[in-house]
């Protein structure tokens, strides 16, 4: 019993010191050129790692997911749409206030695990791709900064670095709530207890957003 307990206090306590971690500069090679396929994987490996927000957000999607029974078609509906997302702002069509949706997606999906009420697969599927859309946006901003003359490569190589990591975390994620946690539904504590981890961050990242809209309107801004 006390092992038990201890597993799974270490796994929340890694999930919530996760909560501390600044927001590192998303790009794994410190701005430099992206020029080849290897250039592009790294960059896409290593983005959703550097930032709490997108890293936060797709291991709940795993979590939540897995404890609706569809964690690896969940996983995917999000990743899917966070490509697409992605490939449209490398190509120079974004999404509005992406970063202002990214902080209310960590709120309102973090919210719901808390809760412990469960969500349907498909409705848990259309709100991780909607979301995911705007995940992928912010992600595109990496390709899109990069000059014209960049090879498709790179390209190709940052999706699939960038799919395939995601998908690892949130099927990590997924086993870890199933088989560590032992979570069986959507009201177990675990999920719950990492919602409330996710929905902190989200609220902290809009309370930010708020703040800097409003000392814009006031002409307070750095």
């Amino acid at each position: 019993m006390m092992t038990n307990l201890k597993i799974r206090a270490a796994g929340l306590s890694a999930f919530a010191t996760l909560a501390a971690t600044p927001v590192f500069a998303h790009h794994p090679l410190g701005g430099a050129p992206m020029e080849t396929l290897a250039h592009g994987l790294l960059s896409g490996v290593g983005h959703p790692l550097l930032g709490f927000d997108h890293l936060f957000f797709v291991a709940l999607v795993g979590i939540v997911a897995a404890v609706t029974g569809r964690g690896a078609l969940g996983a995917l509906a999000y990743i899917g749409a966070m490509l697409l997302g992605t490939l449209l702002m490398s190509f120079g069509v974004g999404l509005p206030v992406k970063e202002v949706v990214i902080a209310l997606s960590l709120l309102v999906v973090g919210g719901i695990a808390l809760s412990g009420r469960g969500l349907s697969p498909s409705a848990a599927m259309a709100l991780f791709a909607g979301f995911g859309l705007f995940h992928g946006s912010a992600f595109g901003d990496t390709i899109a900064a990069q000059e014209a003359a960049m090879g498709a490569q790179v390209l190709v190589g940052y999706l699939i670095g960038l799919g395939v990591v995601q998908y690892a975390i949130a099927l990590a994620a997924g086993w870890v709530a199933t088989k560590v946690w032992k979570a069986e539904s959507a009201q177990a504590l675990q999920p719950r207890l990492a919602g409330a981890v996710v929905a902190g961050a989200g609220l902290l990242l809009v309370l930010e957003a708020a703040e800097g809209a409003v000392f814009g309107l006031l002409g307070l801004g750095a």
